[in-house]
């Protein structure tokens, strides 16, 4: 091979990807942005204020320059930041393809999402305002839908604005649009964290277990591994993580220390901690917000069938517990899967919510 063979075979195209799988040209726009948030300065854990923001516009934004547009909030599950909307998995698009692609669909009334990062360190918020993690529920209300309305061309109106979530995030979505029904009109939640006797209570005992056979039964103890090895490198890191994360969402003392609802040396029920956590189980919720529970538009509920958590299960007493009350348009569907892997349900409900706050 001649030097000029050897050149030509080494000749970069400069341009920054060759297109799919690598990448796949957006038919709409995403924004990034930095919100400087004042809700979280001063939080407990010392995480960062300033977040990204992420907002995907649809086709017709470009193109109709003095149309407003309704908006969809799209909340991530435990641990998630909002770069990992980027992220790929093998053989599938990503998160932000996927919502770019839900945007161009032609038969969809046009909207905008907003991708809100309410990450962590230790993994989540849940959307609500704790001396334990921050004000993340002031955050996502008062600071992220104020500066969508006034940098982008919104339908400013609780009709015309919903929220969505997949876990944690259903969660978030759905206590958000109870909580504050003046800005969200509709709500979607896929598998999203309910009827806690199910999802929660049955951890608990196996953190008493990991505690006591691992970590003399200390917590601190555990922390101090867990922040010297990779992070979820041992199996049992994920329900130590989640249960003290829960518990400084939940249950904080007022100098932000988690106060967790069971004894870590015997596993006996601290009930008034315990009564702490159930008040804030969206299938009792609804009970005390049933005003707002009964304004909604529409309430999009799922789950997989085999979810580890049973979350199908709260789903179904969820759906339960709206009918009741005599909230209107409510639809659940339960699917074949367990509770990973789903984000592919995100636009199953994103289409719901659309249609309804269709401008």
């Amino acid at each position: 091979m001649t030097q000029d063979d050897r050149s030509a075979a080494a000749r970069l195209d400069l341009s920054p990807s060759p297109g799919a799988p690598w990448n796949r040209p957006l038919r709409g726009q995403l924004v990034q942005c930095t919100l400087r948030s004042q809700a979280l300065r001063g939080n407990h854990l010392g995480d960062p204020p300033d977040r990204p923001l992420w907002i995907l516009l649809p086709p017709q934004y470009g193109a109709e320059p003095e149309r407003r547009f309704p908006v969809i909030y799209v909340l991530q599950g435990f641990s998630g930041q909002v770069d990992m909307w980027a992220a790929r998995s093998p053989f599938q698009v990503t998160g932000v393809e996927s919502f770019d692609a839900f945007l161009a669909e032609p038969d969809l009334p046009p909207c905008l999402l907003v991708l809100v990062d309410a990450w962590t360190s230790l993994g989540g918020s849940q959307y609500l305002d704790s001396p334990g993690t921050g004000r993340y529920h002031t955050y996502l209300c008062e600071e992220v839908v104020a500066a969508v309305d006034a940098n982008f061309r919104t339908l400013a109106e609780r009709s015309h604005r919903a929220v969505a979530g997949k876990s944690s995030g259903g969660f978030g979505a759905l206590v958000s649009a109870l909580l504050r029904p003046d800005l969200f009109g509709a709500v979607a939640s896929h598998a999203g964290d309910a009827l806690f006797e199910y999802c929660y209570l049955p951890e608990f005992p196996e953190v008493v277990r990991l505690l006591r056979d691992h970590y003399g039964g200390s917590y601190q103890a555990f922390w101090e591994d867990f922040r010297s090895r990779p992070p979820l490198s041992r199996p049992g890191d994920h329900p130590l993580v989640s249960c003290w994360c829960l518990g400084a969402c939940y249950s904080a003392g007022p100098r932000g220390e988690p106060e967790l609802p069971f004894d870590l040396g015997t596993g006996r029920l601290q009930l008034p901690v315990w009564e702490r956590w159930l008040a804030w189980d969206p299938v009792r919720l609804v009970a005390e917000r049933a005003e707002a529970a009964r304004s909604l538009l529409g309430v999009y509920l799922d789950g997989g069938r085999r979810d580890e958590w049973h979350l199908e299960v709260a789903a179904t007493a969820l759906e339960a517990s709206l009918h009741d009350l005599g909230t209107p348009n409510v639809h659940l569907e339960l699917f074949d899967g367990g509770h990973m892997g789903i984000n592919y349900r995100y636009p199953v409900g994103l289409r719901y919510l659309a249609r309804l706050i269709a401008g």
